[in-house]
């Protein structure tokens, strides 16, 4: 079994119990997880999910997992997700497929957020993979100007010939930081520019990791070492 799949079952393994509400992530670690839950409820556990995307919602329907919607759900049990890159404080950074916007309103409202992510995803400090930051459309060349003032290269997401539009209809701004110095300023100074949604920092929010040990065991932790 390769890493991603390891830690995308044991997640749901883990944690979801019968009759939860389930945050379902976006990506290809948590693909697995979805599988694993959609394998589970066949075999008759009940639970409900709610999609952190459009691509998630398909995924869950096809696996026959009942979805609802953020705002019929009145409490998230537990979300699942991944993540580009995550330090040993937990701090990380998420949106590489997209979906950071209501990834971070789903882990916000969850009573736990767990992240899985292979050994890969493990790093020091945060920075090397690009930092995305959602904006909206008009005026995004100002807004990218703007964030431009944090020292970091930035490049428009594109999808063929065309800005890279998420599920909310905003464009992403990629940005490369090589380093991060301190996630959580960042974090606040990014929202505070006009233009900006979102960004993909995800500081003071994960509470648990499953990743990787160096026997290639997925281990469940609650501080990284």
């Amino acid at each position: 079994m390769n890493e991603k799949a390891a830690v995308g079952e044991k997640a749901a393994v883990d944690f979801v119990k019968d009759g939860m509400i389930i945050g379902l992530g976006t990506g290809s670690t948590v693909y697995h997880t979805i599988l694993k839950i959609g394998e589970m409820v066949r075999k008759g556990m009940k639970i409900k999910g709610v999609a952190t995307s459009v691509q998630t919602e398909k995924l869950a329907a096809e696996q026959g997992i009942p979805l609802l919607s953020i705002d019929e759900a009145q409490t998230i049990d537990v979300a699942i997700d991944g993540a580009d890159e995550i330090d040993h404080h937990f701090y990380a950074i998420k949106g590489g497929g997209g979906a950071l916007l209501r990834e971070k309103i789903i882990a916000k409202a969850s009573k736990k957020f767990v992240v899985v992510a292979d050994s890969k995803k493990v790093v020091q400090r945060l920075g090397k993979f690009p930092l995305p930051v959602e904006v909206v459309p008009f005026g995004a060349g100002k807004t990218e100007g703007y964030i431009q003032k944090f020292g970091c290269q930035t490049v428009l997401r594109m999808q063929g010939d065309n800005p890279y539009v998420t599920d909310n209809g905003n464009y992403i701004i990629d940005c490369h930081f090589e380093e991060i110095d301190d996630p959580k300023q960042l974090e606040r100074e990014l929202n505070n520019i006009t233009g900006v949604v979102e960004n993909g920092l995800f500081v003071d929010i994960v509470k648990h990791v499953i990743t990787i040990d160096e026997d290639k065991h997925a281990i469940f932790l609650d501080v990284l070492e």
